[in-house]
């Protein structure tokens, strides 16, 4: 009897002790953010802000949340791009505010990107992110746009290291 009891525990600590593994803590694997950086149209050179800068998700209709909505002082922004789609447009607005009946009286542009997606496993705790590559965008400028040309810099949007701009946008 005691060998079936010592057997049993034996064999129970050893599937106990084979059956446990490390615990998996995910860290630094979130799907990465389009980096956006405007400039100065005259000077190309030149950082500008832009005031009061909100950009919205085209079909989510909220301020897009991964920067301080209408903050005065921005110059680059990071934003979201969708993962379950292949297209993701914004309306960029400069001088966001509401009137007394709570409409938008920004200026407002409307840009879209388009990307392919490819997901890429990172572990069994973060599971899959998404890299997105051959980015582009299709905007045309027209004299009423606050925006008035869009460069592409970067057409693989991956997590890195090193954080530099994907787009540029020119005002």
């Amino acid at each position: 009897m005691n060998k079936i009891v010592f057997s049993f525990l034996l064999v129970w600590c050893l599937g106990l002790f084979l059956g446990c593994e490390k615990d998996d803590i995910c860290v630094d694997a979130d799907t990465p953010l389009l980096i956006i950086r405007f400039f100065d149209i005259e000077n190309r050179t030149e950082f500008k802000v832009v005031p009061n800068l909100r950009v919205i998700g085209i079909g989510n209709e909220n301020p897009v949340d991964t920067f301080t909505d209408r903050l005065s002082t921005l110059d680059s922004i990071a934003i979201p791009l969708k993962t379950t789609e292949d297209i993701t447009s914004f309306s960029f607005i400069i001088g966001s505010e509401d009137d007394e009946s709570g409409e938008e009286i920004g200026k407002i542009d409307t840009v879209q990107f388009n990307y392919t997606t490819k997901e890429i496993f990172k572990s069994r705790a973060c599971g899959f992110i998404v890299n997105y590559d051959d980015l582009e965008t299709t905007f045309t400028p027209a004299n009423e746009n606050w925006i008035q040309q869009i460069e592409i810099v970067k057409s693989l949007v991956q997590t890195e290291e090193e954080v530099t701009a994907h787009v540029k946008i020119y005002h």
